[in-house]
């Protein structure tokens, strides 16, 4: 066995693990813990004894020989060492991690719902999440949030120790809760998705598998709640994204930006489908941050060419969206906009009181240096792109920003 076997049967299993360890145990920390140790089992067993048949299976039975272990050498009560031998009443554990079926997409979601508790301050709630749902290192989390990794390891700590005090039970809330922690569970899904999208570090520029979770989370959401037009936005937004997945990297694995993209290659039922869904969500009334993200990923899916999109429609958006949900990155993103509406200078001066508060994200550095490459501050375009290439992780865009230098 070489360490790729482990690795993809990490990416197969390791978050179903988690979840069904979870609902069964009520713990999040321990069921992270026990799949952690699953795995330092199977990379010594499986080297000499090779990848079992059902890898899952094993990884299970595994993880929970060391609950029980756990249990046991806790001195737990015998009535509660029973609880944790028997099979579960829905399903035997091994069985559970055989294939997708209802019970894995309630254990996935009431994990999702127990990560997002409000006994945690919303940052620490995606946080956890990305960890104990996903499988996201601490260095990966830390780079979606732009912090320290020492920060982020201890934020996460905290948390798994206020879920394991407060006694939160894993399972989805009762609908009337339900309103009250879905904002943190959209952001969850929706930093997955991103995270799948263009991964933040690692080998390989985007993590397919993550971004797949992330739609399939969503479409959950949607199942369970579905006149809520918020899920429907992210849904929408999500899948429009998706739709250019085929576009996105050429066979090389280099990033190609959204201008270069053939738009024949676009997935027209994705868009479709995603168009359908933010009529729906924008016939109720009640707008929010992801429909109208997902308006402009429409109107740029229904632009024949990026010079022919509607940047005057995504401008106003964009000023839409800040208002809605104020933040730096909006403004960045409208920046673009106000590029191709009223030209590079008027956006450059738009982005230059960014400057403070986006010191430390890469794509800052590379729309400023674009903008500064088009009013001819050549220098300083190379500077900035230079603190782009220090700054970002991803191979592609190391690659993307690389060529943009040498060019």
């Amino acid at each position: 066995m070489d360490a790729s076997e482990l690795e993809r049967a990490y990416r197969a299993e390791a978050t179903r693990l988690r979840a069904s360890l979870a609902a069964r145990l009520g713990d999040v920390g321990l069921a992270e813990e026990l799949v952690q140790d699953a795995f330092v089992e199977a990379l010594e067993h499986w080297q000499s004894e090779g990848v079992p048949p059902n890898p899952g299976g094993w990884l299970f039975t595994t993880a929970w020989r060391k609950a029980i272990d756990r249990q046991r050498r806790a001195r737990a009560s015998q009535e509660k060492l029973a609880l944790l031998a028997v099979t579960d009443a829905r399903s035997s554990p091994v069985e559970g991690l055989a294939g997708a079926d209802d019970s894995q997409d309630d254990d996935m979601l009431s994990l999702v719902f127990a990560c997002c508790h409000p006994a945690l301050p919303a940052d620490s709630q995606v946080a956890l999440t990305l960890r104990a749902v996903c499988g996201l290192t601490t260095a990966e989390i830390a780079a979606a949030f732009l912090v320290q990794d020492q920060t982020m390891g201890q934020r996460l700590s905290r948390a798994r120790r206020s879920l394991r005090e407060t006694g939160v039970t894993v399972r989805v809330p009762d609908p009337d809760d339900l309103s009250e922690r879905l904002a943190a569970v959209l952001a969850v899904v929706y930093l997955v998705f991103n995270e799948g999208y263009l991964a933040s570090a690692g080998r390989t520029p985007a993590r397919r598998d993550l971004a797949a979770q992330a739609v399939a989370l969503a479409r959950l959401l949607h199942r369970l709640m579905p006149r809520e037009p918020e899920v429907i936005g992210l849904l929408a937004l999500m899948l429009l994204h998706e739709s250019r997945a085929a576009t996105r990297f050429d066979g090389w694995g280099r990033i190609v930006r959204l201008q270069d993209q053939d738009r024949a290659r676009w997935d027209g039922a994705m868009v479709a489908e995603a168009t359908s869904l933010l009529d729906r969500a924008v016939a109720m009334h009640d707008p929010g941050p992801y429909q109208v993200q997902a308006a402009i990923a429409a109107l740029h899916a229904a632009a024949p060419s990026y010079d022919h999109t509607d940047w005057l429609q995504i401008r106003l958006l964009y000023d839409r969206l800040q208002a809605l949900a104020p933040s730096p990155i909006v403004l960045l993103n409208r920046a673009v906009a106000v590029r191709y509406e009223q030209g590079p200078k008027a956006a450059l001066a738009d982005v230059e009181p960014l400057a403070a508060e986006l010191a430390d994200y890469r794509l800052f550095h590379v729309v400023r240096a674009e903008f500064l490459t088009a009013v001819g501050r050549l220098d300083e375009a190379r500077a900035a792109n230079e603190r782009a290439l220090a700054l970002a992780e991803n191979p592609a865009e190391r690659e993307l920003i690389a060529r943009r230098l040498s060019s």
